[in-house]
């Protein structure tokens, strides 16, 4: 809720002028796919490529975020939901400091990565679907999650006890289960490139 009181100031320093001194435009890449999917490995290797050409970067992840900022929130629907638009808030105000933002995030329903798609101006956004086999993930399971989902430990897990929508029209569709980090890197800059993003 927000106050009638309540004006929003507008700086002297803006995102156009923080982009000229970086050197390069700011914009929200959003990694989805199912847990295990490659989707923080991919983020973090883009994110040294972009800091080795000298691009202001920070990722946001998903576990790391439920930590601290999200820490109050559970795995239900309705936590997913607003875990994605608390993200979806501060992952706009990075973009407006001029930063390539990376999140990191399973987001599995086609409406919550709508609805962070529409906080940003049109091109400010891009979806990359991390589209890694179920099988590959599963078997992959670093932390043994789907195994406890199995199990019946965990509930509400994705792609176990609850749903993951697979993104309709994603900017970059990528199989994380088959190639080779290093090409998906390749593929997410490659992308940066032809949008006029990075040099």
């Amino acid at each position: 809720m927000t106050g009638s009181n309540i004006v929003w100031h507008h700086a002297t320093v803006n995102r156009q002028r923080r982009e000229q001194l970086n050197g390069h435009a700011s914009v929200m890449l959003w990694f989805t796919g199912l847990s295990a999917s490659g989707k923080s490995t991919l983020a973090h290797a883009v994110e040294e490529a972009l800091f080795q050409k000298g691009c202001r970067t920070y990722v946001l992840d998903g576990d790391n975020i439920r930590h601290g900022l999200n820490s109050n929130l559970d795995f239900s629907p309705e936590g997913r939901v607003e875990n994605l638009r608390r993200i979806g808030e501060v992952g706009k105000l990075m973009v407006d400091a001029g930063i390539i933002t990376l999140a990191a995030f399973i987001s599995p329903y086609q409406k919550e990565r709508e609805r962070v798609r529409s906080l940003f101006p049109h091109g400010d956004f891009i979806e990359i679907y991390c589209n890694a086999a179920f099988s590959v993930c599963e078997q992959r399971d670093p932390k043994g999650m789907y195994k406890k989902a199995r199990e019946g430990l965990i509930k509400d897990f994705t792609g176990v006890s609850a749903p993951y929508e697979t993104p309709v029209n994603p900017d970059l569709e990528i199989d994380t289960g088959a190639i080779p980090l290093a090409q998906c890197v390749d593929s997410v800059m490659g992308l940066l490139r032809h949008r006029g993003l990075i040099g």
